[in-house]
């Protein structure tokens, strides 16, 4: 046998690479995650402590792991398998959490966030559901060019404004504008006074051009989660408004999660019936004689 020839017979685990990097025992380098440990529809909060209180509003549930700020949870909604991966703060981290949750066998993800809000009529505490954004994101241009548009997969858009619909919840639909910035690229003043003309008017320009909020996901997680074989869509609670200047949550994020829960029970439904007409695609006269 060659010199560095492995012997099937002897094989001990395969050797780590710096290409798909893991940990120790296999799992997702960030994730610590492994095939068969998620169920295919997971909710994607950035805050890590979110999941905790996603798990909560479960019937039942379990933490799985916590690394570099990466926390997930599994259990049961409605009887339905439900799962929770934050993605920290940004396009970056969550380039990351969709990357590793796909390799796993992940299918649809809905990023439970927060915005603030780009019309007037929109009050801290409302729900924003998104059907595309703008990308400046900083991420997603790395693997497509920035004229390839993100939107949302038009199913778990449609669960979710359905969600909000039966919770009575005040809501909106729009372009969201994901930003790889909280502070400057969003028009936010920073230390010492610092300041590029770039940034003047760019909250009164996206407010004419029809852009119903400011966040940092969105846009990244709808071309990714398009490009690993998955679909999304996101829920975001207002908690500020950049024309008002209110602030507060106002109860936001419950409403968030709540929706995005009865969002996955839906989309499971759904399935059914598309599995019973012999469709791959929902649409709305599958529910029409029910």
């Amino acid at each position: 046998m060659a010199t560095g020839e492995r012997n099937e017979s002897q094989a001990g685990p395969e050797p780590r690479r710096a290409d798909a990097p893991t940990n120790e025992a296999g799992a997702q380098y960030h994730l610590h995650l492994s095939a068969g440990q998620m169920p295919a529809t997971v909710l994607m909060p950035g805050d890590p402590d979110r999941v905790l209180r996603m798990a909560a509003t479960w019937e039942e549930s379990e933490e799985l792991a916590f690394h570099r700020g990466y926390r997930s949870a599994r259990g049961t909604y409605k009887g339905v398998p439900i799962g929770a991966i934050s993605s920290g703060i940004g396009a970056p981290s969550l380039e990351i959490a969709t990357q590793e949750f796909a390799t796993i066998g992940g299918e649809t993800i809905i990023r439970v966030g927060t915005c603030g809000a780009l019309r007037a009529d929109i009050a801290p505490g409302d729900l924003i559901v998104p059907v595309a954004a703008v990308r400046r994101d900083g991420t997603s241009e790395r693997y497509v060019p920035l004229d390839h548009p993100a939107f949302a997969d038009p199913e778990v858009y449609m669960a979710l404004v359905e969600a909000c619909e039966r919770l009575g919840y005040r809501y909106h639909t729009g372009i969201a504008c994901s930003v790889g910035s909280f502070y400057m690229g969003q028009e936010r003043p920073v230390k010492s006074g610092f300041w590029q003309s770039s940034a003047d008017g760019l909250i009164d320009d996206l407010a004419r051009a029809g852009v119903v909020c400011l966040e940092m996901e969105c846009s990244a997680l709808f071309v990714l989660a398009r490009l690993f074989g998955m679909r999304s869509g996101a829920v975001l609670g207002a908690v500020a408004n950049r024309v008002t200047n209110a602030f507060g949550d106002n109860g936001a994020e419950s409403r968030a999660i709540n929706a995005a829960n009865e969002a996955v029970a839906i989309l499971a439904d759904w399935r059914q019936l598309k599995a019973a007409a012999g469709k791959s695609i929902f649409f709305p006269s599958l529910v029409a004689d029910r």
